[in-house]
């Protein structure tokens, strides 16, 4: 072997990379993606093993939307709705979606067991919360969906607990016949804190963007942001508040 010749890569360093090229697809454009990285692994065996563990971690950081069978509705597949395996639960309809994650399709769909759902009165706030939330993103994004699950608490009875609620935005516009892709990504968390009678609100923002006509230029932002409200008993106000009024002024104030 000549000195100055590369050693080849084992299968395990393969494995790393084609991972790495799929996880960075720009939004809407890892399947493309993944077809160029097969062929270039040249085999099958590798690249399956690449694919089983990169297309769930990218399927949830983009929090994609998948139609569940039946016209039941969409599902969004994030980390706060995942249950076991490839089983992911959506709240407002209380059913559990099975999901394909290579192929980014749900294959099956089934009602959510007891235990998988919160008490009553964590579910009427988060109902409330979701009623307005899903009024917001259909005012705001022309391709959105959104779902708010219950974070932590979800067997809280009654005043005198705390809970968390999870609000999760996703919009995504592919064009790729005009060379250009890109996503939304928001989540919120609602810190019920009922000793203190407050409720913190944190949110985190991602914005990805790829436009590729005679070039390739990608973007993707980030930006946090956090403020709190009184706990009032009049919490359909105070929710609609926070969905309304909170969530765009730490959107206008941070980008």
């Amino acid at each position: 072997m000549a000195d100055d010749e590369e050693p080849e890569l084992s299968e395990k360093q393969k494995i790393d990379i084609a991972k790495w090229f799929l996880l960075n697809s720009p939004p809407g454009e890892i399947q493309f993606v993944a077809e160029d990285v097969k062929a270039v692994v040249n085999d099958d065996g590798l690249y399956e093993e690449a694919a089983s563990e990169a297309f769930p971690l990218y399927n949830k950081s983009h929090m994609i939307s998948l139609e569940m069978p039946g016209g039941i509705g969409d599902v969004l597949v994030t980390s706060f709705g995942e249950l076991r395996g490839t089983e992911y639960l959506d709240p407002r309809t209380a059913h559990v979606a099975v999901v394909d994650h290579i192929k980014q399709v749900c294959t099956d769909v089934r009602p959510a067991l007891d235990e998988e759902l919160p008490s009553a009165y964590v579910e009427e706030f988060r109902c409330t919360l979701d009623g307005e939330i899903l009024r917001y993103v259909g005012e705001t994004y022309p391709k959105g969906v959104c779902s708010v699950y219950c974070g932590n608490g979800k067997d809280a009875e009654g005043p005198g607990s705390d809970f968390e609620l999870v609000v999760v935005i996703s919009a995504a516009r592919h064009s790729p016949q005009n060379f250009c892709n890109g996503s939304w990504r928001s989540v919120w968390s609602i810190e019920f804190k009922d000793e203190v009678q407050v409720l913190e609100l944190k949110g985190k923002l991602q914005v990805g963007a790829h436009y590729f006509e005679e070039g390739n230029v990608q973007l993707d932002a980030k930006h946090e942001c956090k403020d709190s409200t009184i706990f009032q008993v009049e919490f359909r106000l105070t929710i609609a508040m926070l969905s309304c009024y909170n969530l765009g002024r730490c959107i206008m104030q941070g980008l």
